[in-house]
């Protein structure tokens, strides 16, 4: 995607959002690029409509891409491979808080707004995902674009702590050149949407590199049956992780058998894991939901290097009007031995998400000619058939 900033304000607006609609007309219409299950990864539990985070009802994401240039490095001019994902709990036009929970499996990353998410128990806002060294200029679009399209939250305050999580971009892109705008975080905030989440290549992805493959954006969800309440859980990465060597598909070790064009022979990545869910869940259980997604993670092979931030965090839409300052508030919550489906659901929605992440990718090349090769989908299918785990 070329970047546009020449164009007067107003009129970047008005064609970012034509073109998110064309893209998730696009999506709409069935031709979107393959996604793991559509190459015959085996996966457990039953997805929801979409497959992705967006199942949770009232979830809506936004991406801002932005690639630029090519060859050497000059810092403040490129190439640049970057981006913002936006994930809003009930939606842009929302003024209400959900009740959520985070966890870091290791720490060698960001995640603002994290403080007071853990000392409150709520979420005021959206969840925003760029690259390292544009945490801050993100967090601050998020406080103005909220002072814009809104009033006071529900308290009576004019203040935000917004979350903000990152993962390093700069094997590709030049992370030092500051690129990312606070256009650029309105503009995945405006453009944010129900549906299909586009993944791979976009948003705060852009430039990420997972296993050594090109990595990511990813999503997946999982729909669980009557008896277990019929409740979703959605889960959307920003997947910047892990070795060649170490990476398992559906139990197979695929970065073995595809050993060609590593990145850094290294574990010196970072991911972000969001998960949402539509169950009555307080702050303490959704802290214990944010935890599962580390068995998701070890599924696919990470063994969460020192180099590595991985950072989840977890949100419930239930409980609507919960944060009110008004009056003593009556919650539903799920009971702690009824909990089960939704942490076996996490852990397979975070496995698959990954794999999406992938398996959407394409490869590129940026800052200096380093390059990151997608996953072979041909190649994937092969190993996967030698060890008998191909489904179709």
């Amino acid at each position: 995607m070329m970047r546009f900033r020449s164009l007067p304000f107003a009129s970047l607006a008005v064609f970012y959002h034509l073109l998110a609609f064309l893209l998730v007309g696009t999506l709409s219409l069935g031709q979107a690029k393959p996604r793991a299950r559509d190459l015959g990864v085996p996966f457990d539990g039953n997805p929801g409509t979409n497959n992705a985070i967006t199942d949770v009802k009232g979830v809506e994401v936004g991406h801002t891409t932005l690639i630029s240039g090519s060859g050497k490095l000059k810092v403040g001019e490129g190439p640049v491979r970057t981006g913002v994902t936006a994930i809003h709990p009930r939606g842009k036009n929302a003024n209400d808080s959900v009740f959520g929970g985070w966890f870091t499996l290791n720490g060698n990353g960001e995640m603002t707004g994290t403080t007071w998410l853990e000392d409150s128990g709520f979420l005021n806002g959206p969840i925003m995902i760029t690259n390292t060294h544009s945490v801050g200029v993100v967090r601050d679009a998020v406080i103005a674009w909220k002072v814009k399209h809104g009033g006071p939250d529900m308290e009576g305050y004019w203040w935000s702590l917004p979350v903000v999580a990152e993962t390093w971009d700069g094997y590709l892109n030049d992370i030092n050149g500051f690129h990312v705008k606070p256009e650029d975080g309105f503009h995945a905030l405006d453009v944010a949407h129900g549906g299909p989440v586009e993944e791979g290549n976009v948003g705060g992805g852009t430039g990420m590199i997972c296993n050594e493959f090109k990595g990511g954006i990813g999503t997946s969800s999982r729909v669980l049956d009557a008896k277990a309440g019929g409740y979703t859980v959605g889960v959307l990465v920003q997947c910047n992780y892990g070795r060649r060597d170490q990476l398992r598909i559906a139990g197979v070790p695929v970065g073995k058998e595809i050993p060609e064009h590593p990145a850094y022979g290294q574990d010196v990545g970072s991911i972000i894991i969001v998960v949402a869910t539509d169950a009555p869940l307080i702050p303490t259980q959704l802290k214990r939901l944010a935890r599962k997604a580390s068995l998701g993670l070890g599924r696919n092979g990470s063994y969460s290097g020192d180099g590595s931030g991985d950072i989840f965090v977890a949100f419930s839409t239930a409980n609507p009007g919960a944060a009110s300052p008004k009056g003593v508030r009556d919650l539903k919550m799920l009971p702690n031995d009824r909990i089960d489906p939704l942490f076996l659901a996490t852990v397979q929605a975070t496995e698959e998400a990954i794999v999406n992440a992938m398996v959407a990718a394409e490869t590129m090349t940026g800052i200096d000619g380093h390059t990151a090769i997608a996953l072979p989908h041909d190649r994937l299918r092969e190993v996967l058939k030698k060890y008998n785990r191909l489904e179709k």
